[in-house]
């Protein structure tokens, strides 16, 4: 089975523009196939500042009325995702930028009310992801750059989490290719110690994750993209890697120490 690169992108590297020179330069050096998403980072809180729309977010997840839902849209699928795709382009990778309403690729249905009303949040129906649209575009060696804009089929654009896209695409995919998932952000992986670099875990089992969970060592924002990984890797996914996307050759060829591991 050939192999197929999925790498997540974390906003703060979309923030730093250095960084995400440096990793693009990486990204478009990995032979094969490869898609990449990304996440939104803090450009869409301050334009929305700028438009008196101030950011509303719980336990670091983004409350999305209307009118923020027009500033992501602007930002996440277009801003960012051209940024992304025209420095592809510089890097003789052949990229397409996406939302999931392009090519009718990823559909998602609006979240349920339960505790806290997210607005225009989408969650990912995982059996209306297109997989023969992105086949297609992997056979032409063209490489999907997919923001985190979903849609419902019935014209309503919905914000989803970055990392929850990654992974429903990496195991969509498992039925077409050997999917290596990389969640790439700027720490080495999983700390012991958030302030800690060297306390990187270098391998975490699902039983690990609950106990570390349990006892608080992962923190808020890290564990939707470990409940993500996990998830992947009990529905196929070959591996998951989770580290600093300095780092992206490392974590590719999964050198020791170099980023985070998870294992079933």
């Amino acid at each position: 089975m050939e192999k197929l690169y999925v790498v997540k992108i974390g906003g703060n590297v979309i923030d730093d523009e250095n960084l995400l020179h440096s990793f693009l330069k990486e990204f478009a050096a990995i032979p094969g196939k490869k898609i990449l998403v990304h996440g939104g980072g803090k450009v869409a809180s301050e334009l929305g500042k700028k438009l008196g729309i101030e950011p509303k977010m719980v336990d670091g997840r983004r409350i999305t009325d209307a009118e923020t839902l027009d500033v992501v849209v602007m930002v996440y699928a277009g801003l960012l995702n051209k940024k992304v795709v025209a420095q592809l382009q510089a890097n003789s990778c052949d990229a397409i930028g996406l939302s999931g309403a392009d090519g009718n690729c990823i559909t998602a249905e609006k979240r349920k009310i339960k505790d806290i009303d997210y607005g225009f949040v989408g969650d990912i129906l995982a059996e209306k992801i297109n997989t023969e649209f992105f086949k297609n575009l992997l056979l032409k060696n063209i490489t999907p750059v997919m923001s985190p804009i979903m849609h419902d089929g019935s014209g309503q654009l919905l914000n989803t989490n970055a990392d929850t896209v990654a992974s429903a695409l990496a195991i969509a995919l498992t039925k077409l290719y050997e999917v290596q998932l990389i969640y790439c952000f700027e720490k080495r992986g999983v700390l012991k110690d958030v302030d800690d670099e060297n306390s990187l875990i270098a391998q975490i089992t699902k039983s690990e994750y609950d106990v570390l969970k349990r006892d608080g060592v992962v923190s808020k924002g890290m564990i939707p993209k470990l409940d993500n990984a996990f998830d992947a890797i009990e529905k196929g996914v070959k591996s998951v890697v989770i580290g600093d996307a300095k780092f992206l050759k490392s974590m590719i060829e999964q050198n020791e120490n170099a980023a985070t591991k998870l294992v079933a």
